[in-house]
């Protein structure tokens, strides 16, 4: 653990946010803890400000009033008003239960090379100041896991996993993000779209699955081409034929248009 100094300017504060080892997944649960320390001089701790976001670097200058960067996909509880004596050091428990549309950045141990962290704000004697960005692990549900393998048994290879700041149209939805992966075929045909996107959007029960053509670069859903729409069940993995579902998937996609509008 190394806490980090935050503040300067005669109010020095030495915060570290320390994330349980190990992948969660979507739907579990987030722990950890925010330890603060006041080294030179009693300190009163107005607020602990915790954001779960992806596509945020992990790393900034760690003074001042920080950016809030990236996509907020969660908000970990911490404490509130404290007071620290000098010298002191308090922690501070965090939790946090993962949204079901919660980004992955981790498919068995791969990295997806999605930048999921934890930030911390924490204010102190009228000024704010965040900690760098402490990296979480979200690790892809059997479901994911399943349809993704049904793919790759026809061919597909694995071709990134960006998160869009934008929303689904006409699905229930918690959170302002989602997440396309890419799927590349190295000899497609006429049934076999050569580029794909493949897209879930999970709750408790399954997951609405959406298929297109991967084209253009617009992180708004309605200007990337159509997406066919398929549900399946976090029950049936294992018992559900999705080899056979996803050759019929990949017939359906094969006639679908593949233009789409980028961002101006």
């Amino acid at each position: 653990m190394v806490l980090k100094r935050l503040f300067g300017g005669g109010i020095p504060l030495e915060v570290d946010t320390v994330i349980e080892p190990g992948p969660v997944r979507p739907g579990g649960m987030l722990r950890g803890e925010v330890v603060v320390r006041a080294p030179e001089r009693d300190l009163e701790i107005e607020s602990i400000r915790l954001r779960l976001v992806a596509n945020a670097p992990l790393f900034h200058k760690g003074d001042g009033d920080g950016e809030e960067r990236g996509d907020t996909i969660g908000h970990p509880d911490a404490s509130g008003w404290f007071k620290l004596r000098k010298g002191q050091e308090k922690r501070v428990p965090l939790s946090c239960r993962l949204n079901w549309e919660t980004p992955v950045n981790d498919l068995r141990g791969q990295d997806l090379g999605v930048l999921i962290g934890v930030s911390t704000e924490v204010e102190a004697a009228g000024a704010k100041a965040q900690t760098d960005m402490d990296p979480v692990r979200v690790e892809a549900l059997p479901l994911h896991e399943a349809v993704l393998d049904a793919f790759g048994a026809e061919g597909y290879t694995f071709g990134g996993a960006p998160v869009y700041g934008s929303t689904i149209p006409d699905v229930e939805r918690h959170l302002y993000a989602w997440q396309g992966f890419q799927l590349v075929h190295p000899e497609p045909g006429e049934d076999r779209p050569g580029k794909l996107e493949l897209t879930f959007h999970t709750n408790a029960v399954g997951s609405e699955i959406f298929l297109r053509k991967l084209a253009g670069t617009s992180k708004y859903w309605d200007r990337r081409p159509p997406a066919l729409r398929y549900v399946a069940a976090h029950h049936e993995v294992g018992t559900r034929d999705l080899a056979a579902d996803v050759r019929g998937w990949l017939a359906a996609a094969a006639l679908l248009e593949g233009s789409s509008r980028d961002d101006d």
